[in-house]
């Protein structure tokens, strides 16, 4: 487990996006070889969104041969993450449409429609990455305290903490907020071959407290990814203000191995430059 603790939200963001950039980068993915990578919604992956589409304005990323698969979504509500993913991310980059997948809360047979989503990635090799948020109750997608650690894509009523906290994207307005969801299941995420998990605020510390400081409990379901092979928290000083001195201390001195993750920052110009010189070689020989 690595912990990667910046000094503001602006800088865990950029830090979560080189990540992901060089993951992908890395990865050379192609048509016969997508990057498959999980994504939440909410307001904390928004400046990692930002930096992302960035990163493609300036032709250093491409999501051509990129598969997303998001958490979660609302049952029956216009005000779905559709919306969400296409607005603040998808339409800013060049990932095509079919290689999108988002639950479909509207869907008639909702839990027919979750199994359905569990084929999909099953189909698309598993995700490589898969990246998430959480609540202050520390809840991953809308796996609630109680749900099961080893839970699968399904149906799920909302705690009335989760439906409080998303109110502000509902105009604070309470009979708004859906209090049913559908959500991939922690055995879901933990399925995944590398989880990067974003916690940034005062409000989530607790939450950071009991993920990395306590042991595993089905309360306290992010908790769960300690036994992940491959997790990555990544957090801003402001999380970690109920971790034990010491435990920031060791994990902050451990940043200069765990910068080496995002740099050097790869770009697919580099290898674009790569291919041209390969070919003018080709050519002369």
């Amino acid at each position: 487990m690595k912990l990667i603790i910046l000094d503001h939200y602006s800088q865990a963001s950029e830090w979560a996006a080189k990540y992901i950039r060089n993951r992908i980068i890395q990865f050379n993915p192609g048509p016969d070889k997508y990057f498959t990578l999980g994504l939440p919604t909410g307001s904390t992956p928004l400046g990692c969104y930002k930096k992302l589409i960035e990163y493609y304005k300036n032709g250093d990323l491409s999501f051509k041969y990129v598969k997303t698969f998001n958490m979660d979504e609302y049952v029956d509500h216009p005000e779905s993450y559709h919306s969400f993913m296409w607005n603040n991310f998808f339409k800013h980059i060049d990932i095509h449409p079919e290689n999108t997948h988002i639950l479909d809360g509207n869907a008639a047979d909702l839990q027919a429609e979750c199994d359905a989503f569990e084929e999909k990635i099953k189909a698309a090799g598993g995700i490589e990455l898969f990246v998430g948020g959480i609540g202050p109750d520390g809840h991953i997608a809308f796996n609630e305290p109680g749900s099961s650690l080893v839970s699968r894509t399904r149906v799920k009523t909302l705690a009335m903490d989760t439906i409080l906290a998303n109110a502000r994207f509902f105009d604070g307005d309470l009979a708004k907020v859906p209090t049913m969801a559908l959500t991939v299941g922690v055995g879901t995420v933990m399925d995944a071959r590398e989880v990067m998990i974003l916690i940034t605020g005062a409000h989530k510390a607790f939450a950071l407290y009991k993920a990395i400081e306590e042991g595993v409990n089905h309360m306290w379901t992010v908790s769960a990814f300690q036994q992940h092979p491959r997790t990555v928290f990544v957090c801003d000083e402001d999380a970690t203000l109920e971790l034990k001195v010491k435990t920031v201390k060791y994990f902050k001195g451990l940043m200069l191995v765990h910068n080496k993750l995002v740099d050097p920052l790869y770009s697919i110009k580099e290898k674009e430059t790569e291919k041209s010189q390969s070919s003018k070689k080709l050519y002369s020989d």
